[in-house]
Parts: structure tokens; C-alpha cells; sequence
């Protein structure tokens, strides 16, 4: 009797043992695999749920109309895309097939519910007088013109283009190329897919950059906190610096500057002092201020997704990393929005605003139903340190390496970047940067230009700016 007893209680353990597993698959499966299928872009039924509704529209600042619905019949409706490939990045696309993206995904929800005074008024329609619903609509920040003239500006280059707000975070232009044409995503989707230059790449939020010497806005922020006396602090400048028999770090072209300190190093973007300074200040310190930027973190940002910038750290014996990190090279690493932040930071005084892409939330009709307020991020510095970092950067416009920036009638502010690179071999062109602000007094736009291959970054990068805050500031 015992033996059975023995083998009952085993049975039932096991039974047990299967019941509480059973339990606990059922419970995981319907809080963490459930709703992930449910709000899944390619469940049906969601699909025949959205088309209930006719989804809303969405415009920019200015509520110039980028993208709408028609309906086709009782199960379809056609999303049109009026600003076509310059807006294809910063609003994403939703199709059927092809699923949603970017801003479309980001505010699903709202595009393709009712509001509720629309809902209110079909309910209190007699019955066979219901209308077409709708969904709400989306006032975006983005200027078309400044949107259109970017991308118009980068021509056949790959590369993006960011242009914020630096008072408030608002992201007035989010441009990447190459790019593709939502509105006919079936025609073309397998070439935009297997297409080496993958345009569906948002390289102004996720493409990942030697930032180079754009990057020395924050190496100098960096020397300001750090090192007592450093605006004093002057080098001979003889074009190299050498580590040891093997590393060493050379100007731009191999330019010899002589006798400098940080405001004509600054201006004149070299390589050589700037190098000097990493060591100076070490690793520690400048991963210190580079993740005050927001290097190595998510960035707060609203209706955009961006990808972390990355900032190494390296043993203190390795001066030639770390004086390389300085200038933006080594395995220093920057999306276009890092670095259109970095430059918006110093215009607004050491501020970092979170950049956001949607201002308002509106009925069918337009009206109010809610809105996205500036926020702040952090003080990044002192505004103190970012006006002497406005003033060296005014000077890099006027008198430096970035005077293609210039724009008749406005003092514009920038930095210059020119970035190698290896991804396609030791011979390819370093990539062109720049970023800036304008106009110097008063801060209206920031802006971050990357063009790939684009050679020296006072080139065509800061024509592209220019361009941009010409028509950002021509109103």
C-alpha cells in the first residue's frame, strides 16, 4: 500500500508540475506574445479595423497637406504621399504589404482612430445617416520649404541633412538620400530593397558617422570645464604629432599653423592641437562630456527613433586613440541628429531641447486635441562655455575653414568636419561635414549636413548649409 501511496503522490507532482507550466505559458503568452500579434503591422484583422476608418491626414508646420487618404471602396483606402521622396524618411509609409513605418507607426493610434466628437456625431445621426469616419490628423513641425530645399541641395549625393529649432527641439527638416517614392512602393519595392545604397535607410536618425572635426565642439566644451586657463593655453603647431615611431596625427593637407591657441585652433580646425588636448584631458574626462551630449544613450526624442551615438573608451597608454578620439575619428561614431543636437546645444546657451516631429493632434476638422510641448533634456554646459564656443564658431564662418556657410545678411555660426573612413577602402574620399546655427545674435535654426564621399567639409556640406539656412531664415 505504502508503494502505491507513493507513486500516487509522484503522479500528481507531475500533474502539478504540467498544470503550473500550462499556467504560466497561457499567462506569458497572453500579457507578452498577445498583444505584440494583435498590434502587429501585419495582422489582418488590424488591418480591416484601420480601414473602418479613413485615415487622418498629416501636415507640416504650416499645414501644408504631405500625406492623406483617399477612400477607394468599403475595404480600401490609398495613402498619397504629396511630398513623394523628401518626406519619404521623415514620415515613413503604410501599406498593406509593406506594413507602416517611421511617424506613420509612431502615431498609428491616432491616424486611424475617430475622435471622439467625430464619433459623437455619427452617433447622434439617424440611422442610415452615418458618414465616413475619420481619423484624427497631425500637425508636424517640418517646414516643406526647408525640407524641399535640403533635399534639393544634396542633388546625387548620399547623405542627410537635420535643421531643428534650437529653442524648442522642433525638427524643421529630417532629409536623407538616397531615397525612394512611397506612393509606389509595389512597383519599385524590389529594387528599394536589394539597392546597395539602401534608401531605406534613415540616415539622418540611424546612419552612423566619424563625425571628425565637428566633433571638436565638444572636445573644446570638454578642455573648457576641464583645464584651468586653457583659452590661454598655445602650441607650436608644426603639422604633425607624433606618438611614437609608428603613430602620429597630421593637419588637414598637412597644414602648418605655427603658434596657436584654441580660438585659432578652433577656426582653423587643427588637428594637431586638438589632439593635444585629448591627451591632456584623457579619456575619462572627454567620454565625460561626450555622454553630457548624449553619446553611449537613448536621446529623448519624440516621434523619431534615433540610434546611439557611440564614444570609446581606451587605456590611458593609447595617446594615439585617444588623441584621435578628439577629433571625431578613431571609433568616435554620430548620427546627423547628434550632431544638428550638439551644434542646437551651444546655440541655446549649453540647453539641450528633446527633439520632437509633431506639434498638434487635431480632429477632422482640424480642431485642437492635444498638443507636444518643448521640452528640455539637460544643461549640458555652462552658458558661459557656449558662448565662447558661439563666438569661435561665428569665426569659423567668417574667417575659418566654413566660410561656403555664409549667407548675405545673416552672421551664421558653424564647424566644419572632414571625416575618413575605410568602409570602402583606404583610398575613399573622407566623408563631408558640417554643422551651424544662424543667425549668431538670436538662434533660429541649427543645422547638421553629412555628405558621404563629399571630400573637405568647408566644401559642398557647408554650401548645403548655407542653402538650407537661407531658406529657413528668408521669410
Amino acid at each position: 500500500m505504502k508503494d502505491i501511496s507513493d507513486n500516487i503522490k509522484k503522479v500528481l507532482i507531475v500533474f502539478l508540475i504540467c498544470f503550473v507550466g500550462l499556467i504560466s505559458y497561457i499567462t506569458y503568452f497572453e500579457v507578452m506574445v498577445a498583444p505584440k500579434i494583435v498590434n502587429s503591422q501585419y495582422n489582418a484583422r488590424m488591418w480591416a479595423k484601420r480601414n473602418e476608418v479613413l485615415r487622418g491626414s498629416i501636415f507640416d508646420r504650416n499645414m501644408k497637406a504631405l500625406s492623406k487618404s483617399t477612400r477607394i471602396n468599403a475595404e480600401t483606402q490609398k495613402r498619397n504621399y504629396e511630398g513623394g521622396e523628401a518626406f519619404a524618411h521623415a514620415l515613413g509609409y503604410v501599406d498593406v504589404r509593406y506594413g507602416i513605418t517611421g511617424l506613420e507607426r509612431r502615431y498609428d493610434k491616432e491616424l486611424s482612430t475617430s475622435s471622439i466628437r467625430d464619433t459623437l456625431v455619427n452617433i447622434l445621426k439617424s440611422p442610415g445617416q452615418t458618414k465616413e469616419r475619420y481619423g484624427s490628423n497631425l500637425k508636424t513641425t517640418l517646414d516643406y520649404n526647408i525640407q524641399k530645399k535640403g533635399y534639393e541641395l544634396l542633388g546625387n549625393n548620399k547623405g542627410a541633412v537635420v535643421a531643428l529649432n534650437p529653442k524648442t527641439g522642433e525638427i524643421l527638416a529630417l532629409i536623407s538620400k538616397p531615397s525612394f517614392d512611397p506612393n509606389y512602393l509595389e512597383e519599385n519595392w524590389k529594387n528599394i530593397n536589394s539597392n546597395k545604397d539602401r534608401p531605406l535607410l534613415n540616415r539622418a536618425t540611424s546612419g552612423m558617422y566619424p563625425p571628425g572635426s565637428t566633433f571638436k565642439v565638444i572636445t573644446a566644451i570638454s578642455a573648457l570645464e576641464n583645464i584651468d586657463g586653457v583659452t590661454n593655453k598655445r602650441i607650436q603647431d608644426n603639422g604633425v604629432l607624433v606618438f611614437n615611431e609608428k603613430e602620429s596625427l597630421r593637419n588637414y593637407n598637412g597644414e602648418v599653423l605655427g603658434n596657436i591657441g584654441l580660438k585659432e585652433a578652433f577656426i582653423h580646425s587643427s588637428n594637431v592641437y586638438f589632439g593635444s588636448l585629448g591627451i591632456d584631458l584623457g579619456n575619462s574626462k572627454l567620454k565625460d562630456t561626450a555622454e553630457k551630449f548624449y553619446f553611449n544613450k537613448d536621446i529623448p526624442a519624440d516621434g523619431v527613433v534615433i540610434e546611439n551615438s557611440k564614444f570609446p573608451s581606451f587605456k590611458s597608454y593609447e595617446k594615439g586613440n585617444i588623441a584621435q578620439s578628439a577629433i571625431g575619428q578613431s571609433t568616435v561614431l554620430a548620427t546627423p541628429m547628434e550632431m544638428a543636437l550638439v551644434a542646437s546645444t551651444i546655440a541655446n546657451d549649453g540647453t539641450m531641447m528633446r527633439p520632437y516631429i509633431v506639434k498638434e493632434v487635431m480632429d477632422s476638422k482640424n480642431s485642437l486635441i492635444s498638443e507636444v510641448k518643448p521640452q528640455k533634456i539637460n544643461d549640458v554646459t555652462t552658458k558661459e562655455n557656449a558662448q565662447i564656443i558661439k563666438n569661435y564658431m561665428r569665426e569659423v564662418v567668417a574667417h575659418g575653414t566654413g566660410r561656403n556657410a555664409s549667407v548675405y545678411g545673416i552672421n551664421v555660426a558653424g564647424k566644419t568636419g572632414t571625416a575618413d573612413h575605410k568602409e570602402e577602402g583606404s583610398g575613399a574620399k573622407p566623408h563631408a561635414w558640417f554643422i551651424g546655427f544662424a543667425p549668431y545674435e538670436n538662434p533660429e535654426i541649427a543645422v547638421a549636413v553629412i555628405v558621404e564621399d563629399g571630400g573637405q567639409g568647408g566644401g559642398l556640406a557647408a554650401s548645403i548649409a548655407s542653402g538650407v539656412i537661407k531658406e529657413a531664415l528668408s521669410k
